[in-house]
């Protein structure tokens, strides 16, 4: 595809206003999403293994990737030793291009903001990449990652800088520490999701503690 091309599928997924609009845009982008992507410099797949090496454990139980899309995670995970990684994702064809693309135990079709089908402490980690960003999932969903968290396992992800505050998260993060459910342990400075093109989508790295 052209550059416009491009920029216009990264447009629809930024416009969804709902859960439907959003699953129609991924689907629409996802034989094209990997090469589209890469040639953008997106990054945030491959750099949060960082935080999950620095802070979790191998060998602790599986890993959950929270819109894990075409899985671009998983593989790398595996690599650095981490095993029983389970994916989700609202989008089925997202899914059925990580399925093929290997390093997953498990891919459940869920979204985010909605009640997840694993029990209470399921994880002993989850990871989250650019899934808390403009017309996706809402701050509410930190309640159901933490839910199926284990006590002493973290969870790890990015939020876009446009809606760490406007998107309620900055308050969602207080509300879970003071209610006692997790703490926070790591905030990375803003940095740039894309590392081509996109230089104003600026996020951040989080990584909480459930208790």
């Amino acid at each position: 595809m052209t550059g416009d091309a491009d920029k216009t599928a990264l447009d629809m997924v930024y416009a969804a206003e709902t859960e439907a609009e959003l699953a129609a845009a991924y689907a629409a982008w996802a034989n094209g999403y990997d090469r589209e992507t890469a040639a953008l410099g997106y990054c945030l797949p491959f750099v949060i293994a960082g935080w999950v090496a620095r802070h979790v454990p191998k060998g602790l139980g599986p890993l959950l990737d929270a819109g894990c899309g075409t899985g671009l995670s998983g593989p790398y995970l595996a690599a650095l030793g981490y095993g029983e990684i389970e994916g989700l994702d609202l989008s089925e064809e997202m899914l059925d291009l990580a399925r093929a693309r290997g390093g997953y135990a498990a891919l459940t079709k869920a979204a985010l903001g909605r009640r997840l089908p694993w029990r209470d402490g399921h994880f002993a980690a989850i990871v989250s990449t650019g899934v808390f960003t403009a017309g996706h999932a809402p701050a509410s969903s930190l309640d159901e990652l933490v839910r199926i968290t284990s006590r002493g396992g973290f969870v790890i992800f990015t939020v876009r800088d446009v809606v760490l505050e406007a998107g309620g998260f900055r308050t969602k993060f207080s509300e879970l520490e003071a209610s006692e459910k997790w703490r926070p342990v790591e905030e990375s400075p803003r940095f740039r999701a894309f590392a081509v093109a996109e230089p104003e989508v600026l996020v951040q790295a989080f990584v909480f503690e459930v208790l």
